[in-house]
Parts: C-alpha cells; sequence; structure tokens
C-alpha cells in the first residue's frame, strides 16, 4: 500500500489518483502504467484523468515532487527534534530513506532513465541538494559532541557520500550489483560510517603508510 503520509493533493480525487499511481509505478515501474488501467481502477473516466493530469509522465513528476519535498520536511524534523542523540538521528535517517527505497522497483529508475530523462534529471537534483544538506547538518553535529573525528573534512565526506550514492543508484550499477536500491544504501551506509579496514587493517596501512608516506592517503 502507498504511504498516504507522502502525497498530497488538491482535491481528494486528485490525491487519490497520485496515491493509486504511486503504488504501480514503484511495484512494476512507470512503463507498466498506462492511463487505461488507471483510470479502470479509480473507476472515474479517462475523460476525468485527463482533467487532473495531462499524462502519466505528470503524475509521475508531481508524485516525485511531492515526495521530495515531504522527505525534506522528515529529514528536518529529525535533525531538529533535540531528544535525539546522534546516532538515533542516524538510524532514523538511515531507516526513513529505506523504507521509501524499498517501496521502488528496480525497474523504475530504468524507466524514468530511458523514458523521461527530464524527470530522472530531476530525481538527481533533488539528491544533490538534499544529501549535502542532511548529512552535512548530521555530521557537524556528531563533530560538535566528539562523535566525528575533529579533523574529518565534512564538506569533502558529504561530496564523497553524494557522488557514491549517485553511482550506486544508477540503474547500471543496480543491474550490475543485483541488490535491490535499499539492500545498496544499507552497503554504502556501513562501508561509509564503518570503513572498510578492521582495527589490525587500520594498524597494517598506518605502518604501511609511514614507510612510504607520498604513495597511499592518510587514514
Amino acid at each position: 500500500m502507498p504511504d498516504k503520509a507522502l502525497i498530497s493533493a488538491k482535491t481528494p480525487l486528485a490525491k487519490r489518483i497520485l496515491e493509486t499511481a504511486r503504488d504501480r509505478i514503484f511495484r512494476a515501474g512507470l512503463r507498466a502504467l498506462t492511463m487505461d488501467d488507471l483510470s479502470s481502477e479509480l473507476g472515474i473516466s479517462k475523460k476525468t484523468l485527463y482533467v487532473h493530469f495531462p499524462s502519466k509522465e505528470a503524475i509521475a513528476e508531481k508524485i516525485v515532487e511531492l515526495i521530495g519535498r515531504t522527505m525534506r520536511g522528515r529529514f528536518d524534523a529529525i535533525l531538529d527534534d533535540t531528544t535525539l542523540s546522534f546516532s538515533e538521528k542516524m538510524c532514523a535517517i538511515s531507516e526513513l530513506i529505506g523504507n521509501t527505497l524499498a517501496k521502488i522497483n528496480p525497474m523504475l529508475l530504468r524507466d524514468l532513465q530511458r523514458d523521461t530523462p527530464l524527470l530522472y534529471q530531476k530525481i538527481d537534483e533533488l539528491r544533490q541538494k538534499n544529501i549535502p544538506y542532511v548529512f552535512g547538518r548530521l555530521l557537524r553535529e556528531g563533530q560538535s559532541e566528539g562523535l566525528v573525528r575533529a579533523d574529518f573534512d565534512i564538506p569533502f565526506a558529504t561530496e564523497f557520500w553524494l557522488q557514491a550514492i549517485r553511482g550506486l543508484m544508477h540503474p547500471e550499477t543496480i543491474e550490475r550489483t543485483q541488490l535491490s536500491p535499499k539492500q545498496t544504501l544499507n552497503k554504502a551506509i556501513a562501508l561509509f560510517l564503518g570503513g572498510v579496514l578492521s582495527p589490525a587493517g587500520r594498524k597494517n596501512y598506518e605502518k604501511h603508510l609511514k614507510q612510504h608516506p607520498h604513495a597511499h592517503p592518510a587514514l
């Protein structure tokens, strides 16, 4: 079932159209959605459907816009909550993103890239706007509490995370890894926060770094 909290519109029928279309698109992809099927499922005429939305692409664009706006509001609510610790905020944000991605069929990303490149670009623009803002705020808070290294370059880290997510969520990458968007996010977060080296591996690396200071970057 669609998350009704993520869908809002000016009229009850428009809201119902968006909720139904969102469920279909997320489950089967944009190509699987037709105006004929949508009007039939809603029990309305195609003429009535077209009065509200001129095309399925317009429906998809509105869904992306509303989800983006609602997600930003939810991020701010978590970040502004003074009762939550840094770790609790990190978990809450990860869970929010993960639950949203869990509803997305990987074919949807491919459909958007192939059939509606402007809408795919809009989704990427939302990432570019939200990721540095959300993770930048979170990491700065962690740094102020001594939970993130004082020498950690936060602007670089947020840019690194943005580019990693853009690449990992690309349809071709999803096809190669055979991971769902949510699985991809979980693995990326584990690497980003935990690093790839064990304590023994870090110690060995730092020892090697002392012997070859110009060969590798410092941790």
